[in-house]
């Protein structure tokens, strides 16, 4: 199964280097790199929906690449905080079965067990084949060779899934949720209707509440202990990412809910507790829509457990306006506090949010918005106070030029590392750099 791919690092010119990519192979030197920016890519290939994950100064990035429709997912591993990659690998092993998409994007999480030099990279994707599945797989080698996949949901499940999450905790156990509609495709069967899955979402605006609630939060383990799918929740939105954080305390969950009267709040609950009709929210937006806003929440934790969340809204009004919120929960707090506006480059409508923080606890955010007719990723960094307060610094563009969006972070020991989509639908490429807090520094690669 062997493909030639091509990695593009951009310095005072551009280089462009040819590589083989056979899967299960990786050089043992990097071979690109540039410390502001490094471009990962397939070509001929469109280049899409990235995540990122680090354990010290291991950095994974995964992302989707399609050809004629057909999308397959791919790794590449740095050893140096994301100064250079080595080869990119691809992890799924049937032929074109990625399920990939901006609130979709295959899931990559690292476990550094004590005494080894390496991390573990555990993959988790949206498959569709015979069927829709959740897949994942783990590499024992900082992702140069994958067990066999996996799939979470019980077989032969009906309908649509997708919009997961994943995480790993201190064991090394892999946690992942996502959204699942069995139930919608058990009601259409049960109405003697032939079609079941995403199209169905439509019906949901004319009973949105009743209709969520045939729409379910689920949730599997993968490892050493791993444990069989349960449902966390009913009464999800219908295709808005989930975000996943391990505290102290167990994994935290979050979903964008479809509360009475249609609100459409971002809900949160600990990983393994039973299902509530209606978890608690973090923040009672007041947003009544009849429909998915395809916009998911996303989390991070700090060193002393307090839990940050970002997630978009829109705030009601004669003239209604989108924006991004912010609010924290300290470890012993049973609900979040009070939400803070992020400013942004100024659209009316942010999008796709992300929040992680570094060594230093400095707390960085990022997103994308359209701006000039242009989807516009950017980015602010700033820090928080002892009572959660956010203290933002001014919001700024991921790279001088557009299109860019759907950022991706994870945190580094001074900054954090970044991955977004660049470039134009159908021939766009994933670029990763890092980001630096007002007045730090960053050594040059070694």
């Amino acid at each position: 199964m062997n493909k030639n791919i091509r990695m593009v690092a951009a310095c005072a010119a551009v280089v462009v280097m040819g590589l083989a990519v056979v899967r299960g192979q990786m050089p043992a030197t990097p071979v690109a790199a540039q410390r502001d920016q490094v471009t990962l890519a397939v070509p001929r290939h469109n280049n899409a929906a990235p995540w990122v994950a680090s354990a010290g100064r291991f950095v994974a990035v995964t992302w989707g690449a399609a050809l004629d429709g057909k999308w397959d997912i791919y790794l590449a591993t740095s050893a140096d905080e994301g100064r250079t990659f080595g080869t990119p690998v691809r992890v799924n092993t049937v032929d074109g079965d990625g399920r990939v998409g901006g609130e979709i994007p295959p899931r990559v999480a690292l476990h550094l067990p004590a005494g080894a030099s390496v991390p573990q990279v555990v993959v988790a994707w949206n498959a569709k084949d015979q069927g829709t599945e959740i897949k994942i797989a783990r590499s024992r080698d900082f992702g140069k060779t994958f067990a066999a996949p996996a799939s979470l949901q019980a077989p032969g499940a009906a309908g649509d899934r997708g919009w997961h999450a994943l995480t790993i905790d201190a064991q090394g156990l892999a946690h992942v949720v996502w959204l699942d509609h069995r139930g919608l495709a058990e009601a259409k069967a049960q109405a003697g209707a032939a079609a079941a899955g995403h199209a169905a979402h439509e019906a949901a605006a004319l009973d949105g509440v009743a209709m969520a609630m045939k729409s379910r939060l689920h949730y599997a383990t993968y490892g050493d202990r791993a444990t069989p799918e349960q449902m966390l929740a009913p009464g999800v939105c219908y295709c808005c990412k989930t975000a996943l954080a391990p505290t102290a305390k167990g994994v935290l969950a979050t979903w964008r809910h479809v509360y009475d009267g249609n609100m459409r709040d971002v809900a949160f609950t600990l990983l393994g507790t039973s299902g509530a009709a209606a978890p608690p929210r973090i923040s009672a937006d007041g947003w009544s829509i009849n429909g998915c806003p395809d916009d998911g929440p996303a989390l991070a934790v700090d060193a002393s457990d307090r839990v940050h969340a970002i997630w978009p809204t829109v705030i009601p009004g004669d003239e209604p306006v989108g924006a991004l919120f912010y609010a924290s929960k300290a470890a012993a707090a049973p609900a979040f506090g009070a939400r803070q506006r992020v400013t942004t480059l100024g659209s009316p409508k942010p999008s796709h949010p992300q929040v992680t923080l570094d060594g230093t606890g400095h707390l960085f955010v990022a997103w994308d918005e359209i701006v000039g007719g242009v989807r516009t990723a950017a980015w602010a960094e700033g820090t928080t106070e002892a009572d959660g307060t956010l203290r933002l610094g001014a919001p700024a563009r991921l790279a001088p030029a557009g299109p860019t969006q759907y950022p991706v972070m994870a945190p580094l020991a001074k900054g954090a590392i970044v991955a977004w989509v660049s470039g134009a639908q159908g021939s766009s490429v994933i670029r990763v750099r890092q980001l630096v807090a007002a007045g730090a520094t960053v050594s040059a690669a070694r």
